[in-house]
């Protein structure tokens, strides 16, 4: 018993290291990429091809004023980063990267884990614009709940048939069952586009970036924000980007398990296919634009849950009638 605490405790341990290392360089692939796209250079200055720009940025927010703004609730004002990452960091504890042993909680509800512990991070979101006593804040932090409660239902929903067809919630689960049946992307296309889009919502990417939204609310929810507690907030939003892409490569993509019969190898596969999604993302990012907020929400209980609705349906007719695998 004790060894096993152990070693889920190094597992953990390695894990966050993991994650804080992919959070420095996503911010780097982020930057440049984007450059790129808008044909510009990115950061290129700080080490070769920039590469150290994210130690550069870790050690110039350390070293920024720490502020408190003299309205702000100040124990919500401190805990509300702390909730966003906390909770954005917990969330990837139960996505397998490799075979039995290559995840560090191994749970039998692990989607609904990974689901409900990514939506906890939102209560940070709000609580931040809330207690900062700015109206801009304020606007955003109201603005993610809104959100939360029509893009979550949408992305619920898309995972439901994910769950009919493979009979499981386990993350490990529904990976063996693409090894025998085939990727999940095409036995559930629909269910993959509606996750794709409301996930978009859920990483707060373009063109659902309105709890931020610069051009109306100045930065949005962390507007009154500096220093590490603002960082927290940043690696918390680049952690659900992480995290949401990891996700959709295990339900949709097989995770960890190798393509067209090739060796299997922890960690690559899935860093692969997580590398898809992130691409995906970035792209979407720098080519689309931010449609107004209103048109967000009625595009979400409007056309998302629904198509999300109909599909659930279609799927559970189907495994009713004996067309599960």
């Amino acid at each position: 018993m004790i060894w096993q605490l152990f070693l889920t405790a190094v597992k953990a341990l390695v894990l966050i290291l993991a994650l804080l290392f992919a959070f420095a360089y996503i911010t780097w692939i982020m930057r440049r990429g984007l450059a790129r796209f808008q044909v510009r250079l990115g950061p290129n200055r700080v080490g070769p091809f920039g590469l150290l720009q994210p130690i550069a940025d870790a050690v110039k927010a350390i070293f920024k004023e720490d502020i408190t703004v003299e309205r702000a609730d100040r124990v919500l004002y401190w805990l509300a980063p702390l909730i966003a990452f906390t909770f954005a960091l917990a969330a990837f504890a139960a996505i397998p990267v490799g075979p039995d042993g290559w995840v560090v909680a191994n749970l039998d509800m692990g989607v609904l884990y990974v689901f409900a512990v990514s939506e906890l991070a939102v209560y940070g979101i709000f609580l931040a614009g809330w207690a900062s006593g700015s109206k801009y804040p304020l606007m955003g932090g109201l603005r993610s709940i809104a959100a939360l409660v029509g893009y979550e239902l949408a992305l619920g929903m898309a995972i439901l048939p994910v769950v009919l067809m493979t009979g499981s919630l386990n993350l490990q689960d529904i990976v063996a069952w693409q090894q025998k049946h085939g990727y999940l992307i095409l036995w559930q296309f629909p269910a993959f586009l509606v996750y794709f889009v409301a996930s978009l919502a859920e990483m707060s990417r373009t063109p659902f970036d309105f709890a931020e939204a610069e051009q109306e609310l100045v930065a949005g929810f962390h507007t009154e924000y500096a220093s590490m507690k603002f960082v927290s907030f940043y690696i918390a939003e680049l952690l659900h980007w992480i995290t949401g892409s990891a996700l959709m490569a295990t339900l949709f993509l097989g995770g960890w398990a190798a393509p067209f019969g090739l060796p299997e190898v922890p960690v690559l596969w899935l860093f692969l296919k997580w590398a898809i999604f992130i691409f995906l993302v970035l792209w979407i990012w720098a080519s689309w634009f931010r449609t107004r907020y209103d048109q967000m929400i009625r595009f979400a209980w409007g056309v998302l849950l629904p198509a999300a609705t109909v599909w659930f349906l279609i799927t559970a007719y189907y495994v009713a009638k004996g067309g599960a695998l």
